[in-house]
């Protein structure tokens, strides 16, 4: 008597055991099927019931992009190329033929069927129940309880991403899935099927071909639910060549094209290029295939700056190809621009933008990283914590910043184009990145007062100081001349201290945070006391100092309460040569850049009084301080005091809280002088 066998998987507290039932039933034809005189049984299985939900959960609300169904079809047929490949070279007795080892994709637009075909290794009929029949060996209900309560369908798609799908994803897009396979070497094959609805049957036959084909019964196409048609030539092709372009076999279909007087021909093609050129040794690649890859990855129009080509082995086996591009993209800073790193596993393309494997601040390297031993179905989420993955990363940071330092070192003129057009990004790093810190201050170029035309370093600063200077003088603005022209600056021309001119808004806060180079404490020109007298030249003019202080005692005491509201204190200032005013910070107040920079980014953050320095020698201020001491007309003076205040705003390229009092005061005292 003919039997069938149903199964189930049963949790007993820590492992699942998969138990068979097994019933005698008379002959059917659904039961027995014949060929070539030899009976074949066919079981229905079930699946256990929370592996039942959790494909339901897959198919029907976790993804949305239904396409990878064709990429984790072509990667399982890429797989079971490699293990007959193996198997051959391992078992010379092994009867295969691995001449034109291959995947082919045959489509039937009638009846609406794609089947994805490989004559690899192909499996056994136990081989399919336990890798294909088993889909939640691992499956639990807290897994299932946690993708119900999942709120929103990203979430749940990191979750299903860290259970994998594989092989189930063609029921994202599939009624129906069969599945024929024959081992290399066996004599019968195996049929497999399933509607995915909580059972699949599975039987012996007589005769099939070396290898696995999978043929999918579509569902119609639904634009709204991203189902996309995929009997159509262009969504094949595309989908190839976004994820399985560089599979290291052949993907082959045959397509049909307009002949003469209408008729139609059928011939075959190879879909993917198969040229990963990360998994070639340098000398075997040409610079013009590197320059057409990098333009394909990249969508750019112009060569790269520079190639770095990296194999990691070990414990974690990875091949890494990235290029330095020779211009800024468009969307570089903008908060969604894309990233350039590229994540395949073995070959199958897995996710762009790949933000784990680089830091913000190299978002403009572009290329591939090509990881061995990652799950196909890994998720952003686990990326980001996988430690592997960050050994990976550090790696190709110094590998990156070692190119840097090289064209540094070596070709000046491709290290200036990467900085004018990178070096505002890279800067980040010195805010993020400590463990690489030390080499980022070595890469920064910046302009100086030392030289019109040339950029310098800070190791090259530090050679220049002059003997006695203690500090590296910066200044930060919005551009080279408003520095150069700026009240600050007076001072350090007139004893001829360079000072590095810093005109990045990242600069603001970076040299905040770094602090020191080689030792030596950054200052900036606008922060805090400046005094660059020598101790014989301060001792020499103290007496005179304390005069002046003296003398201006009033006058300073009176303008720190009219302009109480603008400045929290007003004071002489030993940095000013030529010109009446400035406008200082304390040492570690927020520059007024900074204070914008927040406020655009949503931080609620005080607003920071400054001080105002009172320049003793010139000729303004010794006019109102002679004002002031003969009683004069007290508006004209309060008038005065705030044409100062803002005369000094505006010379350091600052913003004026009313500029229209400002131009009427401004105007009435011109109109009297003519």
């Amino acid at each position: 008597m003919p039997s069938v066998g149903s199964a189930g998987w049963v949790w007993d507290g820590d492992r699942l055991e998969r138990r068979v039932t097994v019933r005698i039933l008379c002959p059917k034809p659904d039961v027995w099927q014949k060929g070539d005189g030899v009976a074949s049984q066919v079981e229905t299985l079930e699946f256990q019931a929370e592996a039942r939900q959790l494909l339901q959960l897959m198919v029907h609300s976790i993804y949305s992009n239904k396409d990878v169904f064709l990429r984790e079809l072509i990667s399982n047929a890429s797989d079971a190329l490699d293990k007959l490949r193996l198997a051959a070279q391992v078992d010379k007795d092994l009867d295969v033929d691995t001449s034109d080892l291959h995947i082919e994709i045959e489509v039937d637009r009638d009846a609406r069927t794609l089947t994805v075909r490989d004559n690899g290794v192909g499996m056994t009929r136990d081989e399919v129940v336990s890798v294909i029949g088993t889909i939640a060996k691992s499956g639990t209900a807290e897994l299932l309880r946690t993708l119900r309560e999942s709120a929103d369908a990203n979430a749940s798609q990191e979750l299903i991403g860290q259970f994998g799908v594989g092989f189930y994803a063609a029921f994202m897009v599939a009624d129906a899935v069969e599945l024929l396979t024959r081992k290399a070497g066996e004599p019968g094959g195996t049929r497999w099927s399933s509607t995915g609805e909580g059972s699949y049957s599975i039987e012996s036959v007589d005769t099939a071909p070396q290898g696995t084909s999978v043929t999918l019964h579509l569902k119609p196409a639904d634009t709204e639910d991203s189902l996309h048609d995929y009997t159509a030539e262009w969504t094949i092709r595309e989908i190839v060549k976004r994820y399985s372009d560089f599979i290291a076999w052949p993907i082959r279909m045959t397509v049909e094209r307009p002949g003469e007087e209408g008729a139609t021909t059928r011939e075959e093609q190879t879909l993917n290029s198969m040229k990963a050129l990360w998994a070639r040794s340098r000398d075997e690649v040409e610079q013009a295939e590197y320059h057409e890859f990098y333009k394909h990855v990249a969508h750019d129009w112009a060569d790269p700056l520079e190639i770095v080509h990296m194999k990691g082995e070990g414990t974690f086996e990875y091949e890494a190809l990235l290029f330095l591009p020779a211009h800024a993209p468009l969307d570089l800073f903008a908060p969604q621009g894309r990233r350039g790193v590229q994540l395949y596993v073995k070959r199958v393309f897995i996710m762009d933008d790949c933000e784990a494997l680089m830091p913000n601040y190299l978002r403009f390297v572009k290329g591939v990283v090509d990881a061995h031993d990652l799950s196909l179905n890994i998720s952003r989420e686990i990326l980001q914590q996988d430690r592997q993955i960050q050994v990976v990363r550090r790696r190709l940071v110094k590998k990156i910043l070692a190119t840097v330092k090289d064209l540094k070192a070596n070709h000046a003129e491709r290290y200036r184009t990467l900085w004018s057009e990178f070096g505002a990004v890279v800067k980040e790093g010195l805010i993020d990145d400590t463990e690489n810190r030390d080499t980022l201050l070595e890469l920064v170029s910046a302009a100086s007062t030392q030289d019109p035309a040339e950029p310098t370093d800070l190791r090259g600063y530090v050679d220049r100081m002059k003997d006695g200077q203690g500090e590296i003088w910066y200044a930060t603005g919005e551009s080279r001349a408003m520095l150069e022209n700026s009240p600050h600056m007076e001072a350090f021309r007139a004893r001829g201290l360079e000072v590095l001119l810093l005109t990045d808004p990242v600069d603001e806060v970076w040299v905040e945070r770094v602090g020191e180079y080689d030792g030596k404490p950054l200052r900036s020109i606008a922060k805090g006391d400046v005094d660059l007298d020598t101790d014989d030249e301060r001792e020499q003019a103290e007496a005179e100092r304390e005069q002046q202080r003296k003398d201006h005692a009033e006058l300073v005491a009176w303008m720190s309460g009219v302009l109480a509201e603008d400045v929290k204190e007003v004071r002489l200032s030993s940095r000013l040569t030529t010109s009446p005013a400035c406008v200082v910070g304390d040492a570690h107040d927020l520059t007024p850049t900074l204070e914008k920079m927040y406020r655009a980014m949503g931080h609620e953050v005080p607003s920071v009084k400054r001080i105002l320095e009172l320049n003793p020698g010139h000729p303004l201020v010794a006019g109102l301080r002679k004002a002031h001491e003969q009683g004069g007309d007290q508006a004209e003076l309060r008038e005065t005091a705030e044409l100062l205040y803002g005369m000094a705003l505006l010379a350091e390229g600052g913003e004026l809280a009313d500029p229209s009092r400002f131009t009427r005061l401004l105007a009435e005292r011109l109109s009297r002088t003519v």
